[in-house]
């Protein structure tokens, strides 16, 4: 069972050895210089009227209250010294803090005896100023995201409007043509329930959180029912989806939110994968757990975009030219419910080739976790 006592500091535990032993050796002298002056004492020929005589005699006729009153100076002095270097450390420490909320650029240096509390403080100062350089750059490209959004949703919007006032300004319009007006503007429609859906998963995304409701699923017939309900989609693109998995995979998991994941990493093959070819998704579960690989054919990710593939808010600049990027949630949203379940997700990019590699561990969800919100 967990002790809820308090660890002491490296810092503390050699104080408090350092301080005992001081005063075990100031006892341990003291008795000693108390045993060598008696002898010393003995062997000289004292005057009675000695002024040092009469002091001696009377420590002797009141021995224990000498050495009490030795034990107790010495006992305050050396207290009194160790309390100085805590109170010191303590200084030390307000200083440093003060210099981390003044946001200073200076590296923060403490005593040699706080060289681990130094490097901690450190740590602290550089993960609080790498989260607020990331919190910046997020929101950043948030703004940015928005207002990409908001000249997106011009476009269409004015088609519609457009196409929609040709309809009423030309009542006499042959059925043809205005069947064909009526399909651009029902295309620019559905572009903006798009957009505007978008809107709504930033919204969710920042604003809601919901727990995962773990049961026992097959993943095997899971990605197969995904895979059927992307074939319009692959087939539009001349693609098509080659499944390479076990009979049965049997997995603890939030089906909804694990489906969610296969879901985003199918459309994301299908907004970056070359027409006429396959996505491949390769599976096999052990003792390990289950691991999972998206793969499709496309243009090499560079190492720099591939590790920002997983922020929030970041598209790669094809998806804005082909009108088929999202908010840049997506695989943001993947990662988050893939490590609610305890596993990962990763990418690789070479030869044109793209890979996401899937692991959920063997023990299943965790419950309680919370996930990225669930898309409406």
């Amino acid at each position: 069972m967990k002790s809820d006592a308090p660890r002491r500091s490296r810092v503390s535990r050699r104080l408090m050895i350092e301080y005992l032993v001081a005063m075990i050796v100031f006892v341990a002298a003291f008795f000693i210089a108390l045993l060598v002056g008696w002898e010393v004492c003995r062997a000289i020929v004292w005057q009675p009227d000695d002024p040092l005589y009469r002091l001696l005699t009377w420590a002797r006729d009141n021995g224990p209250l000498v050495v009490a009153a030795g034990l107790l100076a010495g006992w305050l002095v050396i207290t009194y010294l160790f309390l100085r270097r805590p109170l010191k450390f303590l200084d030390d420490v307000v200083e440093a803090a003060q210099q981390m909320a003044a946001r200073s650029d200076t590296a923060i240096a403490l005593p040699a005896a706080m060289r681990e509390v130094e490097a901690q403080l450190n740590l602290v100062r550089e993960q609080s100023r790498r989260a607020e350089l990331e919190a910046r750059e997020a929101d950043r490209r948030k703004n940015d995201l928005l207002v990409y959004l908001a000249h997106d949703l011009k476009t269409p919007l004015t088609s519609v409007i457009g196409y929609l006032n040709l309809l009423n300004d030309e009542p006499d319009i042959s059925p043809a043509l205005r069947a064909r007006y009526t399909g651009i503007a029902l295309d620019k429609a559905l572009r903006l329930e798009d957009l505007l859906n978008e809107f709504f998963e930033i919204t969710r995304f920042n604003l809601s959180h919901l727990e995962l409701e773990t049961r026992a699923v097959d993943l095997t017939r899971m990605l197969e029912q995904i895979a059927d309900e992307f074939a319009p989609v692959l087939s539009e693109r001349e693609m098509r989806c080659e499944l390479r998995l076990p009979e049965r995979m049997p997995y603890a998991c939030d089906p909804d939110k694990l489906a969610r994941v296969f879901d985003n990493l199918l459309r994301n093959a299908c907004n970056y994968g070359d027409p006429g070819t396959a996505v491949e998704i390769d599976g096999r579960s052990d003792e390990s757990g289950v691991e999972l690989a998206f793969s499709n054919s496309g243009r090499t990710i560079p190492p720099e975009k591939l590790v920002r593939l997983f922020d929030r808010f970041y598209r790669l600049d094809s998806a804005r030219g082909t009108g088929a990027g999202g908010a840049g949630l997506g695989l943001a949203i993947a990662r988050e419910i893939a490590e609610a379940h305890g596993g990962t997700i990763t990418a690789e990019s070479a030869d044109n080739r793209v890979v996401f590699r899937v692991h959920l561990p063997a023990h299943g969800a965790p419950s309680g976790r919370d996930c990225a919100p669930e898309e409406g």
